[in-house]
């Protein structure tokens, strides 16, 4: 006879593999969709022995951070995002930067791929390659980089920093990341903000969006990379260190 444990676990596995759809959408193609899914049912799992019934805490509330935090797990443990791909990102970041510098402007798509040497089709090709890339990873946050360049050894080195930039969770929480985040977006071109709006705002998947915005989910991708990296291009050119004030950190109580 089935336990209330094995009837939750059923009941809400379907989650589990919707939450792995939603997540690996953003993610390049290198990742497994059914590792996701068994880091996601361990998740599940965990939640359902640990989870205590309260009127404030529903159970999927509750469920789904846990099988989201093992899906991230997962993917950290996998190390998913190569070196090259980061490589490729710096590349079209770098080329975004100087064009924004000289026109004084967004540039265009054509405008990007001539500043890399590309044809149209081969820059929309890179694009789709880096489109694993995050807004903010957790290696941009270091202040204090070692020559290695390698992500854990220069968390070694600010570690081993007084300064409370050390933490990089400092940085997270200051206002002037924030604000560099806020003006970065409303300088995008105005459908890559719809774009961004509907992933992130209404959580919609690249199907959905593309459904929106007429356009194919290859081309939601490449358009969803280039608006990722003017973002990370912006950040890199503007000075947003700095360290939090208490309204900031009480924020996170």
């Amino acid at each position: 006879m089935p336990t209330s444990e094995d009837l939750l676990v059923g009941q809400y596995a379907p989650m589990v593999r919707r939450l792995a759809l939603q997540l690996i959408a953003k993610l390049p193609a290198s990742v497994e969709l059914d590792d996701l899914m068994q880091a996601g049912m361990i998740g599940l799992l965990d939640a359902v022995r640990r989870y205590k019934k309260t009127a404030e805490a529903q159970f999927e509330t509750y469920a789904v951070t846990r099988i989201r935090g093992a899906m991230l797990d997962e993917l950290r443990s996998q190390d998913w995002l190569p070196r090259s791909v980061r490589s490729k990102a710096k590349y079209v970041e770098q080329a975004i930067h100087q064009l924004n510098h000289r026109l004084m402007r967004p540039p265009a798509e054509q405008e990007i791929a001539e500043q890399l040497n590309l044809s149209l089709s081969e820059y929309q090709a890179l694009l789709e390659e880096t489109r694993g890339i995050q807004i903010v990873h957790y290696e941009d946050l270091m202040r204090y980089r070692s020559e290695s360049g390698d992500p854990l050894e220069q968390s070694r080195c600010a570690s081993e920093q007084s300064d409370e930039w050390a933490n990089p969770l400092s940085q997270l929480v200051s206002q002037r990341l924030r604000e560099a985040l806020v003006a970065a977006f409303e300088n995008l071109p105005k459908r890559e903000r719809l774009l961004l709006s509907l992933q992130f705002e209404q959580d919609l998947n690249q199907k959905e969006i593309g459904a929106v915005m007429g356009i194919t989910e290859g081309r939601v991708s490449q358009l969803r990379s280039q608006a990722i990296a003017r973002i990370r291009a912006s950040l890199a050119r503007d000075m947003w260190h700095e360290k939090p004030s208490n309204v900031d950190l009480q924020a996170l109580l």
